[in-house]
């Protein structure tokens, strides 16, 4: 049993019990004014107060039993009284935070008795042979009731932190049910913080293929270029052509030629592989192919997804495999992939050491806001010691 446990229970009731109140006033009230025009400016700054009392709520919660909720949007102010009004009684966040504010009140009364009430009745169990000889030192109770007293004290005493740990996790979840953003706006968020994460790594992406550009493949070219000229100043001496300098400038235009060519397939590669021209069903066994772990591959596709999709799908299975070979340790390794229901699942396995999670320096993080953006998931399976499932699903169409 953790103190904020303890203290949130304790210092709850107080809470659970005026914010109950308001609650059950506001709907007895709401009720008996909703046939008069005092109706629903009522339930209007009543939802409001809702509200607030959801923030206090939230932040108790996130003090005393460490749960983050997140904070749900802030209303909208349209123009004019009317639409304010009308934005205020039809906000669900404020409808659900009245619903958690009744929900609360027998939750609180049932943690202030399980953190106070059941030890004071533990006590008073426990001391019961105590109690009775000193409340009747002429008839004290029977020795079997002593007994039996004392070992139901002792272990209701015991159930206390296993009630109280009960109690903590129904508020943890009816609080992250009822306090925070409701799923459409939850879902908004999380497609704009995947949206802002790809469009940073898009900036990165091509702030380093023109940093490649400028550095690698143009100093390429501009030697290519002096090697050009020095092989036209060959061509015209006073004493005619030197034949073995041409051949010796020539054979390095050809070197730097076939460099520039190599790099700039490199850089353009993560733009768009040139293996999807013919879909998933070619391009996963080629990447396979080049992989240092052998890889099993079974596929079922069916239907050919949208290309954005594809693409999505072969950098998730390059990274994964790119992984494997790095960080896991593995000997064999398998692919699978299909196309089922407008959805499209990978799902990579490898026989390797384990441990694999978001954040720890193998891409996965970065990879799982990736497929966000095209509401996607990942998930990941890799207890330590292995074997290593992960799992990418995302639609087949934008």
């Amino acid at each position: 049993m953790r103190g904020g446990e303890w203290a949130f229970a304790v210092l709850g009731l107080p809470l659970a019990l005026g914010a109950g109140a308001y609650a059950l006033a506001v709907l007895y009230a709401g009720t008996l004014l909703s046939l008069t025009v005092l109706g629903l400016p009522f339930v209007v700054a009543a939802l409001l107060g809702a509200r607030g009392l959801g923030a206090l709520h939230r932040r108790l919660v996130g003090r005393l039993l460490g749960e983050h909720v997140d904070a749900p949007p802030a209303l909208p102010r349209p123009d004019g009284v009317l639409a304010r009004g009308r934005a205020v009684l039809t906000d669900p966040v404020a409808w659900r935070t009245l619903l958690y504010l009744l929900l609360r009140l027998p939750l609180g009364v049932l943690g202030f008795a399980a953190a106070v009430g059941l030890p004071l009745g533990c006590g008073w169990l426990i001391g019961f042979p105590f109690w009775g000889r000193l409340i009747e030192p002429d008839s004290p109770p029977p020795a079997w009731l002593d007994a039996v007293s004392v070992l139901l004290g002792l272990v209701l005493l015991a159930a206390v932190p296993g009630a109280l740990r009960v109690l903590s996790g129904a508020n943890r979840r009816l609080a992250g049910l009822l306090l925070g953003p409701v799923r459409a706006q939850r879902r908004v968020r999380e497609l704009e913080a995947a949206r802002v994460a790809l469009l940073a790594d898009g900036s990165d992406r091509l702030r380093r293929l023109e940093r490649d550009l400028h550095d690698g493949t143009q100093a390429r070219l501009v030697a290519l270029a002096i090697t050009l000229s020095l092989t036209e100043d060959a061509l015209e001496p006073a004493t005619g052509p030197d034949l073995g300098r041409l051949r010796t400038l020539i054979d390095r235009a050809k070197g730097q030629t076939e460099e520039t060519v190599a790099e700039l397939r490199l850089l353009t590669r993560g733009i768009h592989p040139v293996a999807l021209d013919g879909g998933l069903g070619e391009a996963l066994p080629g990447l396979t192919a080049t992989s240092p772990v052998p890889v099993t591959v079974r596929l079922d596709l069916a239907e050919r997804p949208h290309q954005a999709m594809e693409r999505a799908v072969y950098f998730c299975a390059a990274e994964l495999l790119t992984n494997i070979a790095r960080h896991s340790g593995a000997r064999t390794a398998g692919l699978s992939a299909s196309v089922r229901d407008g959805r499209v699942r990978l799902t990579v396995r490898d026989d390797g050491r384990g441990g694999a999670v978001p954040g720890a320096g193998t891409g996965l993080a970065g990879l799982a806001e990736r497929l966000a953006a095209v509401d996607g998931t990942l998930r990941v399976d890799s207890p330590p010691g292995g074997p290593t499932e992960i799992t990418a699903e995302l639609p087949a169409r934008l």
